[in-house]
């Protein structure tokens, strides 16, 4: 039966890729996006605006709450896909109230809401790999959580929410803690798609600590299939995590960056002081999520990045002069 779905921080880059798989592979009765603020320029936004059976609103999910549970109650959608989060571990240090706000107050208060909506069939809420903190080995979901910023810490407590009101209330819900994505459209400040466009426009990124610390990546539509499949055979009430096999050291990330423009490293970044309460290695067992949907990543970087290359060049003209810092907004 066609179910409509709902993206809760559906500007964001992750959110118009998961939209954009569900619009080609869902059976789907519309996919609604909903963010913060309206949709970017197209190199951010894909277009994805001018697709069939899509619909996106602009609605505050802190400040406009009321607003937006209006919103909600006239679409009935029987899924919510949640992205919505302030993000940016490494940033979170300063005005780290702000990431309780939004990441564990906002939502925490927005779910209770949700308890009494009849047409809610199932929440599905976007963890953080982080949260496991550095690990030596792949980590499960049973894995002690032992977050190592504000902004994991906050996306901890509403994990911790959520199951507390599966277990004791029923609510339809499954966390996914994915890892780090990358895709097309991903905003500047980010390591793979800042590396393309230091490569395209001749600079060098700066790489914290020699790149040193490993991390895990997929494709952001890679997400979107995991997603899809758990809104469709996902038991309730469960956490998976979802990622490839093995992490990917930062230098290495940043060569196979470089490899895809026909540049060496040493073109394309210069070693740096590394970062504050940066993790050494984020690594996660995705077994689970594979017995129970049978998802596992099949987007390899070396299609991944051929995709990258083909954004930046695309759009080089129009990004070239976006801000590649992060800005932290409420």
């Amino acid at each position: 039966m066609a179910k409509k779905y709902l993206i809760l921080g559906g500007g964001g880059s992750f959110g118009i890729h998961t939209a954009l798989y569900l619009l080609d592979n869902a059976d789907h009765n519309g996919v609604i996006g909903i963010g913060r603020n309206p949709l970017r320029n197209e190199p951010f936004s894909l277009n994805i605006d001018q697709r069939e059976g899509y619909s996106y609103y602009a609605r505050h999910l802190t400040y406009e709450m009321d607003l937006l549970l209006e919103l909600l109650d006239e679409l009935r959608p029987e899924v919510i896909i949640n992205f919505a989060a302030q993000g940016e571990g490494a940033v979170s240090w300063k005005h780290s109230w702000r990431y309780f706000e939004t990441n564990s107050m906002a939502l925490a208060k927005f779910s209770e809401h949700l308890e009494s909506r009849d047409w809610l069939e199932h929440f599905i809420q976007i963890g953080t790999s982080e949260m496991y903190g550095s690990v030596e080995h792949a980590a499960t979901e049973a894995e002690p959580i032992k977050p190592s910023s504000p902004y994991a810490a906050s996306k901890v407590a509403f994990d911790m929410y959520l199951m507390s009101v599966n277990r004791f209330k029923g609510f339809p819900m499954t966390i996914v803690r994915p890892c780090n994505c990358y895709c097309p459209g991903q905003l500047l400040h980010r390591v793979i798609p800042k590396t393309i466009l230091m490569g395209l426009t001749g600079q060098k990124l700066p790489l914290h600590g020699g790149g040193k610390a490993e991390k895990s990546y997929m494709h952001a539509r890679d997400l979107g299939r995991a997603l899809h499949l758990i809104a469709e055979r996902g038991p309730r009430g469960e956490v998976f995590n979802a990622g490839p096999a093995l992490p990917t050291s930062i230098r290495e990330v940043v060569e196979r960056c470089g490899a895809a423009l026909g540049l060496g490293l040493d073109e394309i970044a210069e070693v740096t002081e590394d970062r504050l309460g940066q993790d050494s290695r984020y690594w996660l067992d995705s077994s689970a999520i594979k017995d129970a949907t049978g998802w596992e990543p099949v987007i390899g970087w070396d299609e991944g990045l051929a995709e990258m290359v083909d954004w930046g060049r695309t759009y080089i003209d129009q990004i070239r002069g976006v801000d590649t810092g992060y800005t932290l907004r409420g």
